[in-house]
């Protein structure tokens, strides 16, 4: 996309402006807090500037979704781990939030790392509106998010004009303090595009036994792609119908993505030719299920 310098500069000035240094405090000594998306796990995937600003930043706030090797490259000595503590406990979203408004208030130039992009289900819009309201100031750094590059890591167009031209992104894990859930399961039955699901191994049989009542076929085809673009991905595919039995059978765990609809069903048909696409689940599982590489 290009833009009419005159509205938005030059190529120098808007590198010039883009460019943030490794002191990024303002003139009261406040640091920068970056709200920064690594993408879905491969450090390949991560955008230059996110790692140009977790090189220059002097703490990094992070969980384990931003995967093994983006953690890896960030020195032990500046990351802290907001994820789950020792003891299964997760770290309260409310300690965060303080802790990002603490570091910049003592000069750190601070990136909040998230999996994927920092606004979809990354409690980004939460944390900034934190951070204004306490006068920090704050940078956004759009991920690839891997509602739509963990389908297509695994061969599965998210939207495809012979299948279907719409998709939604649904949680799996809502808020638990909420009266009811959010999630219009009978709506989202009744589109016929894609549905994609973050975080949504544990309630799997809840919601597509909803999607089941609300009349989706039972026949509709369903992937559930773990660590999408991680070294040690794995993809397991089924349909409406037996794809608990599939996540049970291949032990499926978090973190993981399930796609619903038609083009669930692309990945068996392109995968002897796709490379880094994964490990067929139910293979590994079941080496006597056939060859995870071969025809259907």
């Amino acid at each position: 996309m290009t833009a009419d310098d005159a509205e938005f500069g030059t190529a120098d000035e808007r590198s010039t402006g883009a460019q943030s240094t490794g002191d990024a405090t303002d003139g009261d000594g406040v640091g920068t807090v970056h709200l920064v998306g690594s993408g879905p796990g491969d450090p390949e995937l991560l955008t230059m500037k996110a790692a140009r600003l977790i090189d220059e930043s002097d703490v990094v706030l992070h969980d384990k979704l931003p995967g093994p090797e983006i953690l890896g490259m960030i020195p032990a000595e500046k990351r802290e781990d907001v994820g789950k503590r020792a003891g299964g406990e997760w770290t309260p979203q409310e300690y965060t939030n303080n802790r990002l408004v603490e570091l910049a208030r003592e000069g750190n130039d601070v990136v909040r790392l998230k999996g994927g992009d920092p606004f979809v289900f990354g409690r980004g819009g939460e944390e900034m509106e934190h951070l204004a309201d306490n006068g920090i100031p704050f940078e956004v750094v759009p991920g690839i998010t891997s509602a739509v590059a963990g389908a297509g890591a695994a061969g599965i167009p998210v939207t495809h004009r012979d299948h279907v031209s719409s998709v939604s992104f649904v949680t799996g894990h809502e808020d638990p303090t909420k009266d009811e859930s959010a999630v219009d399961w009978d709506a989202l039955a009744a589109t016929g595009g894609t549905l994609v699901v973050l975080m949504g191994v544990g309630k799997l049989p809840l919601y597509t036994a909803e999607l089941r009542e609300a009349g989706m076929d039972g026949e509709t085809p369903v992937a559930l792609i773990e660590r999408a673009t991680w070294p040690d991905m794995r993809v397991a595919t089924g349909t409406l119908d037996t794809i608990v039995d599939v996540r049970d059978e291949a032990d499926i765990e978090p973190p993981a993505i399930t796609v619903i609809g038609e083009v669930a069903a692309t990945r068996d048909r392109v995968k002897q030719f796709l490379q880094g696409g994964g490990a067929d689940a139910i293979a590994e599982a079941d080496p006597t299920a056939g060859d995870a590489g071969g025809d259907e």
